[in-house]
């Protein structure tokens, strides 16, 4: 029992939860989309619905094998920034740390493959891109900017769009410019747990943008991605290429920017304070409000129309 607890302490499990509902929110908006309640793989509502709880799930299991390749190639780092983690305290070996992560991973890819080949694709692309942010001869989470890019395109632009294959093809504009503005949230979002990891990170080489503009030049550049990103779903509502009600995305296209400025004036504010520790309320914050944005765009999709 003592090892399953070190195990899911090493998957991270919070973490868990915003990918799941991310994907999981992706299958239901592509249910509610235009052509309503219509899927493109199969006419038998029971197949729809187990297709999006096995997404959330391959989900969640990838963001698991995710979280194991990045602790064990932060390993030194983590001996600076996070001793108590199951790695830098001796409760896992690296065998151990690696036959998860590579079970994790293994488990998950079945899962997407046991959806549909594009869901299968994307989950692929999401984790080459994770293995570039952690793994040798890439590992951008050395090189700041593309850091950020490959913590945002698979954890805010694919998600969504992984989540949106369960049920209907995605060659289709609109769930590409749906993912846009999440993306562009996570771009600037995911510097926010680089303020804690100062230390180690400069230590082990990694010019995250906290290490290599300081906390208040990092915090004005990251500021304003919790704020823009999301009016422009109202603005690709009106040019006509998202098919849910416009009254619904401008309810959420107005508080989501409100809470992220106020997140953003907390941040700016005292930008040293995140550096003080890894659950700084901010970062809890930020995390929060991700899984409010897919909540929400679900909930507007599923929303009943008037026909």
């Amino acid at each position: 029992m003592h090892l399953v607890r070190v195990y899911w302490e090493f998957a991270r499990p919070f973490t868990l939860l915003m990918p799941a509902v991310g994907m999981a929110a992706g299958g239901i908006v592509a249910w509610g989309a235009d052509p309503r309640h219509q899927s493109s793989w199969t006419d038998d509502g029971f197949s729809v619905l187990l297709n999006v709880l096995l997404g959330a799930l391959m989900a969640a299991v990838m963001n698991a094998g995710s979280n194991g390749l990045n602790q064990i190639f932060d390993l030194e780092i983590d001996k600076i920034n996070k001793p108590e983690r199951p790695l830098p305290s001796g409760n896992l070996t690296l065998g151990q740390a690696w036959s998860f992560t590579a079970s994790v991973l293994v488990i998950g890819m079945a899962i997407a493959w046991g959806i549909n080949w594009q869901c299968f694709v994307l989950a692929a692309s999401a984790l080459v891109l994770t293995a570039c942010y952690s793994v040798p001869p890439f590992r951008t989470k050395r090189w700041g900017i593309p850091a950020n890019l490959t913590v945002a395109v698979p954890r805010g632009f694919l998600l969504p769009i992984a989540g949106w294959s369960t049920v209907k093809t995605v060659f289709l504009p609109e769930p590409w410019l749906l993912a846009i503005p999440l993306g562009l949230f996570i771009f600037g979002a995911s510097s926010t747990k680089d303020f804690s990891d100062i230390p180690g990170d400069r230590a082990g080489g990694c010019q995250t943008l906290p290490v290599k503009y300081g906390v208040h030049t990092t915090a004005l550049v990251i500021a304003p991605f919790l704020v823009f990103p999301f009016p422009l779903w109202l603005v690709f509502a009106q040019a006509g290429y998202l098919s849910a009600p416009q009254l619904g995305l401008a309810v959420i296209s107005f508080l989501l920017p409100i809470v992220g400025a106020y997140i953003g004036f907390r941040i700016l504010r005292n930008p040293e304070e995140l550096s003080r520790g890894e659950n700084h309320i901010s970062w809890k914050l930020i995390y929060l409000m991700a899984i409010s944005a897919y909540a929400g765009l679900a909930l507007v999709y599923s929303w009943p129309r008037p026909y």
